[in-house]
């Protein structure tokens, strides 16, 4: 079967000393690992979103991982984050597969909305405006601010360019407020039901904001967007943290809450973040890599799913969101 992962942090994980073109996971961060383009490839990985993450830290810290750049510096983000893409444009030059569209993670490397364009012909196909953090943009998870003057203007160049909005990383605020300022579709690349994860009495800020409420699911999925399943198993499963794994059982939940709210199967995929920040022992049990996606579209299957509404699932609501990938 083909697969669409909705996100992958691949130049991250690259530049961060695991070398993706080699067969086996080895080296760098967030191990133990299983993504590389091999192992993508065998799993039926075909396209994919592969990101551009950058992370800001405080001034005054140490930068000590390739993506980092100092709060409020959007020379040093841009720089962080043009590293990313020129890596993926000599990756499309040479031939590597799978097929990528580019998903900026953060928009803090974009110095001012009107260099957009410039990211957008380097490959760039969707935007979210902020990670966990505050950008220059937007409030992220972790705060509860909402868009800035410029995240405004960006949030125009953006539907002048046809570039898709990614709501995952967004403060509860900045999504609404995006909501208020674009009637174009918004997509979640990688996020969970929060009402699976805990509800309104998740304690902390920045992972009760991660997890999208039951109206947020609603107003994406009104607008023909598309939510990508993060297979982090903290994200699955309440307090499932280390060793605990999550199980394909709560990805399946996960799944048909959002297809119960949305009335649709048309309105889910896959956004993995393997390795992207947790290793490979913290996916759900059984999932130990690309090679094992199968089992979902297995226990999709089980449940009652057709084969047309399994591949939407897999692939093909992805792809109609993202044609050109």
């Amino acid at each position: 079967m083909e697969w669409f992962d909705a996100h992958l942090d691949l130049a991250c994980i690259h530049l961060n000393g695991r070398d993706l073109l080699k067969e086996r996971a080895e080296g760098g961060l967030w191990l133990p690992g299983c993504v590389t383009l091999p192992s993508l490839r065998a799993g039926g990985v075909n396209r994919c979103l592969a990101t551009v993450f950058t992370e800001s830290v405080k001034p005054g810290t140490a930068l000590t991982e390739d993506q980092q750049y100092v709060e409020g510096d959007a020379a040093g983000a841009h720089a962080a984050g043009a590293r990313q893409v020129d890596l993926y444009a000599r990756w499309r030059a040479a031939g590597v597969r799978p097929r990528m569209g580019v998903l900026m993670e953060c928009a803090d490397p974009i110095r001012d909305p009107d260099e957009l364009a410039w990211w957008v012909e380097r490959g760039v196909v969707a935007v979210g405006l902020a990670w966990a953090h505050q950008s220059r943009f937007a409030g992220g998870n972790g705060v509860e601010t909402g868009l800035t003057g410029i995240g405004r203007e960006l949030v125009a160049e953006m539907d002048r360019l046809g570039i898709v909005h990614d709501a995952s990383h967004l403060s509860e605020r900045a999504f609404w407020e995006l909501c208020d300022a674009t009637d174009r579709v918004i997509v979640a690349s990688h996020s969970n039901c929060r009402e699976l994860n805990g509800g309104e009495a998740i304690e902390s800020l920045g992972r009760r904001q991660r997890h999208l409420t039951d109206s947020q699911i609603k107003e994406i999925t009104r607008r023909g967007g598309v939510i990508g399943l993060n297979l982090f198993s903290l994200f699955l499963r309440p307090n499932c943290e280390e060793p605990k794994r999550a199980t394909i059982a709560d990805c399946l939940a996960h799944i048909e809450r959002v297809c119960s709210i949305a009335g649709s199967r048309r309105c889910v995929g896959l956004g993995s973040d393997a390795d992207g920040g947790f290793s490979s022992a913290r996916l759900p049990e059984g999932i130990d890599g690309p090679a094992d996606y199968q089992k979902l579209a297995d226990a999709l299957a089980a449940a009652g799913w057709s084969a047309a509404d399994v591949e939407g699932f897999a692939s093909g609501n992805w792809r109609r969101m993202f044609p050109t990938v």
